[in-house]
C-alpha cells in the first residue's frame, strides 16, 4: 500500500498527465498580450499610422483607415488585450499563495 495518490488520468506510458498549465507559460502568455494590447492602444494615434502597405493598397478603405472610430475600435481591442493580461497575472499570483 502507497502513501502517493494514484495519479487520476494514466497514459499509455503509466505516467501522470498534468492538465495545469506550467506558470511560466502563463507569465509568457500575459507579457506577450500587455505588450500587443499597449502597441494596439498606442499605435493608431501615432503619425506613421497612415504610411502603411494597408492604406494604399485599397485606396477607397484609405478614409476606414483614417477614420477616428476606426481608430477608436483598435485602441479598444488594445484594452481589451491589457486587460487579460492584467486578469492572467492576478489570477497567476492569487493561486500561487
Amino acid at each position: 500500500m502507497s502513501l502517493t495518490p494514484e495519479p487520476s488520468v494514466p497514459t499509455a506510458s503509466g505516467a501522470r498527465r498534468s492538465t495545469r498549465t506550467p506558470r511560466l507559460l502563463r507569465l509568457c502568455f500575459a507579457i506577450f498580450t500587455f505588450e500587443i494590447g499597449l502597441f494596439l492602444t498606442v499605435f493608431p494615434w501615432v503619425d506613421i499610422w497612415s504610411l502603411n502597405y494597408f492604406s494604399g493598397w485599397i485606396p477607397a478603405l484609405e478614409n476606414v483607415w483614417d477614420d477616428p472610430y476606426f481608430r477608436g475600435a483598435i485602441t479598444g481591442l488594445g484594452l481589451v488585450n491589457i486587460y487579460v493580461a492584467c486578469a492572467e497575472v492576478f489570477r497567476l499570483f492569487r493561486r500561487s499563495s
